[in-house]
């Protein structure tokens, strides 16, 4: 198997998210640590315009969002599975539940005054004043929750995780499924970043030892690696030949079209290539860059927009 390269930096939730994925599948890996802020232009020679974190490297092969890095990790490592039956589809519908809801209350929480100064309280004055404009840029007409209204609803959805903690040491069974995965990285940040904060889990004690379960799994064997090596890495591979997947076509655009991909809400920063699958679950598009050469660039469609590039 060609070698998985992670672009991450090590305070990014959805990082953690990944980072513990690989770890429960023993997974060995690469570790590229990006800017949390814009200019990344390392990372985006590999992925057009896309600047969440993290992505996920093999070979050419350049996968974004955590909800398509899952689905490889899985089809890489089927065992354990991250999508245990009975409950598959509950699975990611919860995932799906957490990587949004649950995530966008728990920063807005975890991001009031006390924690950003606990955050940034070592660095200069204007690195909290960056790292805002930049996410605000990137969350460009979202709504936003006050932190005392994020305050409420957070305590309420601990309360309901730790129900579901009352019969199983995770949250839909006896192992881990994505739900946990998913759920994990938000309290994680809450807890670990802005630990001032913490004090919300003292009243749901069955949460507070489910995530040190969950940060029992660990990281797997990883080792360090850098950005014009992770480069070097795609422009001397080839893309994967694609799976024979079955084109579905929801918006009239056929493969081999000149395309934009972009997030529906946050990092609207579209990529731009050549359509070449969309299936049920995702999107391709191959893009050339002068640094990286030809590389595949792998979107999931839920959360994404397709859009046809108009003739110049």
């Amino acid at each position: 198997m060609t070698e998985l390269i992670l672009h991450h930096y090590p305070t990014s939730p959805f990082a953690e998210k990944t980072r513990l994925m690989l770890g429960y599948k023993k997974l060995k890996w690469k570790s590229v640590i990006i800017p949390m802020i814009s200019p990344k232009p390392d990372l985006l020679a590999l992925t057009g315009g896309y600047r969440k974190t993290p992505v996920l490297q093999i070979g050419a092969d350049i996968y974004c969002d955590t909800a398509l890095i899952a689905d490889v990790l899985e089809h890489l490592q089927p065992d354990p599975s991250i999508y245990p039956e009975p409950s598959k589809g509950m699975g990611r519908t919860l995932a799906h539940w957490a990587d949004n809801l649950l995530f966008w209350t728990a920063m807005a929480y975890s991001m009031q005054p006390k924690g950003v100064a606990q955050i940034f309280g070592n660095a200069p004055p204007e690195a909290a004043k960056a790292f805002g404009e930049d996410r605000r840029a990137m969350s460009l007409g979202m709504p936003r929750l006050r932190s005392t209204d994020a305050t409420a609803a957070y305590k309420s959805y601990l309360r309901r995780i730790s129900d579901m903690l009352d019969d199983w040491p995770f949250l839909l069974g006896e192992v881990p499924c994505i739900a946990d995965f998913s759920v994990y990285h938000s309290l994680w940040f809450t807890r670990t970043r802005t630990s001032v904060l913490a004090g919300i889990f003292d009243a749901t004690p069955a949460v507070l030892a489910w995530m040190d379960r969950m940060a029992a799994i660990g990281h797997a064997q990883f080792e360090k690696f850098n950005a014009a090596d992770a480069i070097a890495v795609a422009a001397t591979a080839t893309p994967a030949p694609l799976r024979d997947d079955v084109f579905q076509d929801d918006h009239g655009i056929a493969l081999g079209s000149r395309v934009t991909v972009s997030g529906e809400s946050f990092g609207p920063e579209p990529t731009e290539g050549e359509l070449i699958a969309a299936t049920r679950m995702h999107y391709t598009l191959r893009r050339t860059d002068e640094r990286a050469g030809v590389v595949h660039v792998h979107f999931p469609r839920i959360g994404y927009q397709l859009k046809a590039v108009a003739p110049a």
